[in-house]
């Protein structure tokens, strides 16, 4: 039964050492950069190494987490757990009911 807990262990460590190395080494993508709605109420800033932060009004780090960007559609995954979609049309982003354009 130990080697079973171990072998979970260094299974659950390699996956995480995984998923960082992944997300140091993303490239850039057109879509690397700040998006707004139109009354600057929410600010997502997609970072090129496939974090995201995400201000909301006075709070500049309100959420944060990693993203993948495929074609045009890009997934969130919130340091929380919580997760989310959006696609990229005609270079503005829709994402949860909201409209967010470059900057």
């Amino acid at each position: 039964m130990k080697w079973l807990v171990a072998t979970l262990a260094a299974i659950a460590v390699f996956t995480q050492v995984a998923r960082a190395e992944k997300m140091t080494t993303t490239t850039e993508h057109p879509y690397a950069g700040m998006w707004v709605t139109a009354d600057g109420n929410v600010r997502h800033e997609l970072l090129p190494n496939g974090r995201y932060v995400e201000a909301r009004g006075t709070r500049e780090r309100a959420y944060e987490g990693r993203y993948e960007v495929t074609g045009n559609h890009i997934e969130y995954w919130d340091d929380t757990g919580f997760t989310a979609d959006g696609d990229f049309i005609d270079d503005v982003l829709h994402h949860g009911g909201m409209v967010l354009y470059r900057q």
